[in-house]
C-alpha cells in the first residue's frame, strides 16, 4: 500500500471481490457491481484507539482512518458530531422503552446528512485533481454539493428534479452553484448524469466518486456508538431512498468491532420508506430479496428514488440483522413531523417524518420490541420542506392588542384566567 492511499488499501466489488485502483469509478468492468472501499484494518486498529479519539476535534473527521481521504480533510473540516438527544417524550409516542433521536437536522453546513458524505467526496475529489464536481440530487445533496464546493473554490452544477420543493432549489442555486432542472424523476435524472459524468469527466459525487462518497455515511454510526458510551443500539431505524445509508450504518457498527471499540450486541437495522415510493419496503413485506422499480409519488421527495442503487444490499442487512422495513403514506408522514416537533422541539423534513412514523409502525408490529431501545436516523431539517405541512398545523390565533380578547380567547382554549 503506498503512502498516498492513507488507510485505504483499494476499490473493491461487492460482488465478486476484484480490486481496483484508487481512482474515480465505481463499476466493475467484469460483472458491474458496484465498487467500495477496502482499508487496512489493521493498521487503523494501531491508530484509532479510544485514547486518541478522546483528545480528537468534535466532528465526522475524527474518525478520518475509517474515511476515504489519503491525507488530511480539505472539504467540510466542521461536519458532523451532531447531538444524539434522548427522546423520553417521544418514547411514548412510540410505545417503546426507550428512544434516541440522531439529529443530522441540525448539521453544518446545509441541515442535512448529506453533508458527510459531500465533504468526504469533494476532499477525495480534490486528491484526484478535480475541479468541477456535480451531482444528481432528489435535494439535500444539491445543497451539499453547492455549499461545500462554493467553501472549497470548486465549481459546482447539480442536477435535480424540476418538481423539486422551491426551498431546496433555491438552498442551491444561493451558493453560486449551476443548477439544471430536469422535467423528469430522479431515476431519469441519475441516467442522464451517467452520461455527462462520462463525457465532461466531472468528479460526480454519486456516479464516479460514489465509493468514496457513501463512505461518508458510516460516520453517523460511528457517532451514535460513541455517543452512547461505545455500546451498539438494539434498534436502528434508518430510512431509505437509494439504501446506501442504511447499508453503510451497518457497516459501520461492523467495523468498530472488528476494531475492538464495541462489543458485538447483534445490533438490528431496520428500514424506512413512504409508501409514494417503497419499492424496498414492499420486497420486504413480500419477502423478496430484490425489489421492482416503482415511480414516485410522495410528499417526502428527499426518498423519492423509485430504482434504488443499494436496494439489494439494504434487503440483505435487513435479513441479516433481523430487522424489518415498513413504509408510511403522506398524512402518517405528517403526523409524525408534528410528533417529533411536539416531543422534543425537533423540526424534520418530510423523510424524518418516515422515520418517525415507521418506527412507530414496527413497535406497534413487535418488530421493536416495547421494552427495548431504539435509535432513530433523522437526516434533515423541516426548514426544507415547509410546503409538505403548509396548513396541516394550524393557523395561529388573531386577537386585537387588547387583554380582554386576549383572556376571552384562553376561556375559549379552556385555558386557566390569570388571578
Amino acid at each position: 500500500m503506498s503512502k498516498s492511499a492513507g488507510f485505504m488499501r483499494a476499490l473493491k466489488c461487492r460482488e465478486c471481490g476484484r480490486e481496483y485502483p484508487l481512482e474515480a469509478t465505481h463499476v466493475c468492468e467484469f460483472d458491474f457491481g458496484p465498487l467500495e472501499v477496502a482499508y487496512d484494518y489493521g493498521k487503523i486498529k494501531k491508530s484509532m484507539t479510544k485514547a486518541a479519539l478522546a483528545k480528537r476535534p468534535q466532528t465526522m473527521w475524527r474518525f478520518r482512518e475509517l474515511l476515504p481521504v489519503a491525507g488530511e480533510p480539505t472539504v467540510g473540516t466542521r461536519v458532523g458530531y451532531t447531538p444524539l438527544v434522548k427522546a423520553d417524550r417521544l418514547a411514548k409516542w412510540l410505545g417503546v422503552r426507550e428512544a434516541w433521536v440522531k439529529n443530522d437536522a441540525v448539521n453544518y453546513p446545509t441541515l442535512s446528512f448529506k453533508d458527510r458524505v459531500v465533504s468526504v467526496a469533494l476532499s477525495r475529489a480534490k486528491e484526484l485533481g478535480f475541479e468541477t464536481v456535480a451531482c444528481a440530487s432528489t435535494g439535500n445533496l444539491a445543497n451539499s454539493v453547492a455549499a461545500n464546493a462554493a467553501s472549497a473554490g470548486l465549481d459546482a452544477f447539480v442536477f435535480i428534479p424540476a418538481d423539486l420543493e422551491e426551498g431546496k432549489i433555491l438552498n442551491s442555486l444561493v451558493y453560486g452553484a449551476r443548477v439544471v432542472g430536469i422535467r423528469g424523476h430522479y431515476d431519469e435524472v441519475n441516467r442522464l448524469c451517467a452520461e455527462i459524468a462520462g463525457k465532461y469527466g466531472w468528479a460526480f459525487v454519486n456516479v464516479n466518486m460514489r465509493p468514496y462518497y457513501a463512505e461518508g455515511s458510516k460516520s453517523m454510526a460511528y457517532e451514535i456508538a460513541e455517543q452512547l458510551n461505545w455500546k451498539l443500539p438494539q434498534h436502528t431505524v434508518v430510512p431509505m431512498a437509494s439504501g446506501s445509508l442504511l447499508t453503510k450504518i451497518h457497516k459501520g457498527y461492523q467495523e468498530l468491532i472488528q476494531l475492538g471499540l464495541a462489543k458485538d450486541s447483534k445490533p438490528t437495522v431496520h428500514g424506512a420508506q413512504a409508501t409514494g415510493c417503497s419499492p424496498i419496503s414492499a420486497a420486504y413485506k413480500q419477502g423478496m430479496d430484490f425489489f421492482k422499480p416503482v415511480k414516485p409519488d410522495t410528499i417526502a421527495k428527499s426518498l423519492a428514488i423509485g430504482t434504488p442503487a443499494d436496494g439489494f444490499y439494504a434487503l440483505k442487512v435487513m435479513k441479516e440483522t433481523g430487522g424489518a422495513s415498513d413504509d408510511v403514506n403522506d398524512d402518517e408522514i405528517r403526523e409524525a413531523m408534528s410528533a417529533l416537533a411536539e416531543c422534543e422541539g425537533i423540526f424534520t423534513e418530510t423523510a424524518g417524518g418516515v422515520t418517525v412514523g415507521t418506527a412507530k409502525k414496527l413497535v406497534a408490529s413487535g418488530k421493536i420490541p416495547a421494552e427495548d431501545s431504539v435509535v432513530l436516523c433523522v437526516t434533515g431539517n423541516g426548514l426544507k420542506t415547509l410546503d409538505a405541512v403548509q396548513g396541516h398545523v394550524g393557523k395561529p390565533a388573531g386577537i386585537k392588542p387588547s387583554l380582554r380578547e386576549f383572556e376571552e380567547l384562553m376561556e375559549k382554549d379552556g385555558k386557566v384566567k390569570s388571578k
